[in-house]
């Protein structure tokens, strides 16, 4: 058998090999501990600061059960966690760091094979991306979704209900105090959000890309299969180790392609979409912004469920959950895909089976038959911007409309409520500066709150369009990721109020109805905005990041860098 990769630190009778050895040992570890057994490192994003890991304290022991029982040595570390609730700017502007943690965390360490502890929107894609660049045998595990919540007698989902609650109270029509009260009825259990938000799309998005057991991405936080799972996920690592099963294996463009049509099924987050490009990124799979719009055009929204639908992370677990969803779109699926089990996807959804049929709907029952994340292009956005069509109001679908814009997110704050505003019902909402580079960070701000005076008159969506994301649990016809963005001179940077903008989701079109000779015009007087800091971090990521139609990764990030051994430190 091939030395096994820890046996470059822990094999031998040397000076160094005694020393690792030694240091090792303090932590209680027996001699045969190093005996050449797998050593497996489980990547543990806890942190008080992220509050739907606080669980994982506790699930961080099945795992080392698993590893124990299949005959290898767990070791347990810690990385940058990305919480998305508390960490400010905005999450996603440490995806890329938290990745390149878990990259020199896992090459620099004696594991030979690591468990990716995630859940929060950008954990998920942070530990598979720096996985993915050492390609090193890795399985993912995520901490699972809250409990629905409750309140008032009915059920409401996270996120979603806030948006509504606040546009509610805004209206006049819900109280301070039930607005307050609705806070503890909706977290009620430790998990991330329980809608179809970033989290549990991004959960889905590894299970149908094969990288986690069949049932990961559904099961409740509290539920005790959560924590049957975890154990199995840490004796499946060790066996991977033994059969050299790695990323580069499982993430191929059919694999991609697959989880692209299950997230159009699940009516899963936009947010997916620049995840799964960085991660293509990082293993050199060939996927770009139009494959999306490729192999998820066709798929129909089948899961009824927040915020394209009516229910909950919960009810789609009792459901049956992805496997079930991967069953009934089968016929759509490359079923021979390579899985983390060292199966294909035939033999993993083979006994699945959809215990609600409310839930998850047959298809020619779909909440949408044409699901999955449309991608636009035009004079706006020549590089692409998406939307969301099953999230969207069917008659905002095909638009045209008066721009009324605001330059950033502080413009937009300061106006919105305006009694003075010139904005109706018709107008196209417009923010600049709230993507990449712009906020930095590409903040969710795009799903802007509509002005007051309209909330009053009963108006609950109008077509707003930017180079911003959006929350997973957020709804709307809002037009995101517009690429490239206002901040580097995109087209987006020249629109004014007044202008007229034209949307048509069906044609794949975004529009604006200024004359190229104008737009010149424009653009000899625009200027880029200011940093926001300079050096730090936040100046490498200005400086280096890419734009939301290749994933917004650093482009010194971009490729796989393996996993050999580093050079002896003694």
């Amino acid at each position: 058998m091939t030395k096994r990769r820890s046996q470059h630190w822990f094999g031998g009778l040397g000076k160094d090999a005694f020393i690792h050895r030694s240091w090792m040992k303090n932590n209680g570890l027996p001699d045969d501990a190093f005996d050449g057994r797998p050593v497996i490192g489980i990547c543990n994003t806890f942190s008080e600061f992220t509050p739907c890991h606080v669980h994982f304290r506790g699930l961080v022991e099945h795992i080392k059960a698993g590893v124990l029982e299949a005959g290898g040595l767990p070791l347990e570390f810690p990385v940058f966690s990305c919480g998305e609730s508390n960490l400010r700017p905005t999450a996603m502007l440490f995806r890329n760091l938290a990745s390149m943690d878990v990259e020199e965390a896992i090459r620099g360490n004696p594991m030979d094979g690591v468990v990716l502890m995630a859940g929060c929107d950008k954990t998920t894609p942070s530990l598979v991306m720096g996985a993915a660049s050492c390609d090193l045998p890795a399985i993912v595990i995520s901490g699972g979704p809250m409990l629905n919540g409750r309140f008032q007698g009915r059920e409401i989902g996270s996120g979603t209900d806030v948006w509504k609650f606040s546009e509610d109270v805004r209206a006049g029509v819900m109280s301070a105090q039930d607005f307050a009260s609705a806070e503890s009825a909706m977290s009620r259990s430790p998990g991330h959000c329980m809608t179809m938000g970033t989290a549990a799309t991004m959960a889905s998005m590894v299970e149908a890309l094969g990288l986690a057991l069949p049932g990961n991405a559904a099961y409740p936080a509290v539920d005790a299969r959560r924590s049957r799972i975890a154990r199995m996920t840490g004796r499946r690592i060790v066996e991977m180790v033994n059969e050299d099963l790695r990323p580069s294996a499982i993430l191929d463009k059919q694999a991609f392609a697959n989880a692209i049509r299950v997230n159009g099924a699940i009516g899963g987050s936009t947010n997916a979409v620049v995840h799964l490009l960085a991660i293509a990124g990082r293993v050199g799979a060939e996927l770009s912004l139009d494959d999306w719009d490729r192999y998820g055009r066709d798929v129909p929204t089948i899961l009824d469920l927040m915020p394209s639908g009516r229910f909950l992370m919960e009810d789609f677990c009792y459901a049956g959950g992805i496997p079930a969803v991967m069953k009934e779109i089968a016929d759509l699926l490359d079923l021979d895909a390579l899985t983390v089990t060292g199966k294909s996807v035939r033999n993993n959804i083979a006994d699945a089976r959809n215990y609600n049929p409310e839930v998850i709907r047959p298809r020619d029952k779909a909440l949408t038959p044409h699901g999955g994340i449309a991608v636009l292009r035009g004079n706006l956005a020549p590089a692409g911007a998406i939307i969301k069509p099953s999230a969207a109001s069917p008659a905002l679908m095909r638009h045209r409309g008066r721009a009324v814009v605001f330059e950033d997110i502080d413009d937009y704050r300061a106006r919105i409520d305006d009694p003075g505003l010139d904005i109706d019902e018709t107008s196209v909402m417009v923010l600049k500066n709230c993507g990449p580079k712009g906020y930095p960070g590409m903040a969710e701000v795009g799903n802007m709150a509509l002005p007051r005076k309209l909330l009053q008159k009963g108006v609950r969506d109008m077509v707003r369009i930017s180079d911003a994301r959006m929350s997973g649990t957020a709804f709307g016809t809002v037009v995101l990721h517009a690429a490239p963005e206002a901040a580097v001179g995109g087209p987006l940077a020249l629109v004014r109020s007044g202008d007229i903008v034209e949307l048509d989701v069906e044609a794949r079109r975004l529009h604006l109805e200024v004359s190229e000779e104008e737009l010149a015009r424009r653009r000899q007087s625009w200027r880029p905005p200011e940093p926001a800091m300079r050096g730090g971090y936040q100046g490498l990521y200005v400086d280096h990041v890419l734009q939301a139609d290749r994933g917004a990764d650093l482009d010194f990030l971009v490729g796989s860098r393996g996993h050999a051994v580093p050079r002896e430190s003694h």
